[in-house]
């Protein structure tokens, strides 16, 4: 049954018996049969097909909700089975948002896989609340976010905390002045993350309790985005200090603190709420968290 369920979700997942069969290293009829298997098991259709397209029918939706909890529940009980006999090894499904996906994890995992060469991280780099909702649907066994959001549902640990700053590019006449408060913004272009990303969260919150409304704002899917655009002088933003060391080093970017309102937000690791974890997700809870508290990864 398992075999069959993954095959009916490959299906649905690329709209297309050839590509699942492709990807599953299997025959297109070897395919069809096995669905055929599962049509006449429920005495349901799954799929509506034609020359043009596959997509699932009302029956396939819910086979295909219920089978992805099944098939992520097999495969946990897999793990924690061989968590009982054996050291740690297999996947690790990790999640993060962009700020600490892109300038902290590589490192740590090129550490971690050093010390634990057994287990193979799988790294799903979004938005904090994508990384929420995946680690709820279980998903991801370990989600890293970025300021707050709704986790009901889930266990929550705040793990670090995050300076953000704000940054200009190197001429920019604000630099000139001894103290900058968020009121001397106000004639700024504000370059601000996605709704829904962790830098976009605090931003928003910030402008909110200072009462703030920008002049005009531009709006990126990225870090590295927004730090060209600052750097091209399109406007200001505010960043995660993490995410500008190299442009602070070679000058590239000029960053300042705001007068009285320094902006520290919370890193925190969610999990499924579950009475289980697989042994490999925490060695690697350990093993971020002595990082963090050592300042090994972030000054390297």
């Amino acid at each position: 049954m398992d075999d069959l369920l993954r095959t009916f979700i490959m299906i649905a997942e690329k709209n297309s018996f050839t590509k699942a069969a492709a990807e599953l290293h299997l025959t297109q009829s070897a395919v069809s049969r096995e669905i055929q298997v599962l049509e006449k098991k429920y005495g349901v259709l799954l799929f509506e097909r034609s020359n043009r397209y596959v997509r699932l029918t009302k029956a396939g939706e819910i086979l295909y909700t219920q089978a992805k909890t099944i098939v992520v529940q097999y495969e946990l009980i897999k793990r924690l089975m061989d968590d009982l006999t054996h050291t740690a090894k297999g996947e690790l499904s990790i999640g993060s948002g962009y700020t600490f996906g892109e300038y902290l994890l590589p490192k740590m995992i090129q550490d971690f896989i050093t010390h634990y060469s057994d287990i193979i991280p799988k790294i799903t780099i979004k938005n904090s609340r994508r990384i929420v909702d995946q680690v709820l649907r279980h998903e991801l066994d370990i989600g890293i976010i970025e300021g707050s959001f709704d986790t009901s549902g889930l266990i929550t640990r705040s793990f670090a905390k995050d300076e953000m700053v704000g940054i200009v590019s190197p001429a920019h006449p604000i630099m000139d002045k001894q103290e900058i408060e968020l009121f001397d913004l106000r004639g700024e272009t504000w370059i601000l993350r996605e709704r829904g990303s962790g830098t976009r969260d605090v931003t928003d919150r910030l402008f909110e309790t200072q009462g703030f409304m920008p002049r005009s704002t531009m709006e990126f899917g990225s870090s590295q985005v927004i730090k060209e655009a600052v750097e091209a002088g399109l406007g200001v933003s505010l960043i995660s200090k993490w995410a500008i060391r190299k442009e602070l080093q070679y000058g590239i970017l000029k960053s300042f603190t705001l007068k009285n309102s320094p902006v520290i937000r919370e890193l925190y690791y969610v999990l499924p709420n579950s009475r289980f974890r697989t042994r490999a997700t925490d060695l690697f809870i350990h093993f971020i968290t002595e990082n963090i508290s050592s300042n090994r990864t972030i000054h390297e």
